[in-house]
């Protein structure tokens, strides 16, 4: 137990195993950094071969009722309900189904109904 403590203290007082010289630590070089990569998506078409316009998703404050009435329909999946038109008395919901079909409300003063 003598010998352990001795040579713990060795180690501490002689800084490790080194013979006394300062050894060189290279420098790593700084990362690079790499840009996000994002997927490239085909554009989707109608049947009739024209684009769809894509709509960026906005919750609104009836999103949560149009999704509960696309639910009660079997429309579920996607991102959920979102808001069509500016936020106000009439508001109109859009909604795409699992199943690639759209379910869509109307909601007036937070009363809303299917379209």
């Amino acid at each position: 137990m003598k010998r352990l403590l001795l040579a713990v203290m060795c180690v501490a007082v002689l800084g490790g195993c080194s013979s006394g010289r300062k050894q060189k630590v290279a420098a790593r070089p700084a990362p690079v950094k790499v840009a996000a990569v994002k997927p490239v998506q085909a554009q989707a078409l109608d049947a009739k071969g024209e684009p769809i316009a894509r709509v960026p998703f906005r919750p609104g404050i009836s999103s949560v009722t149009v999704e509960n009435m696309a639910k009660k329909q079997g429309c579920t999946g996607g991102v959920g309900a979102g808001l069509m038109t500016p936020p106000g008395p009439v508001e109109v919901y859009r909604m795409v189904c699992d199943n690639r079909t759209i379910f869509q409300a109307k909601c007036e003063l937070r009363q809303c109904k299917q379209i």
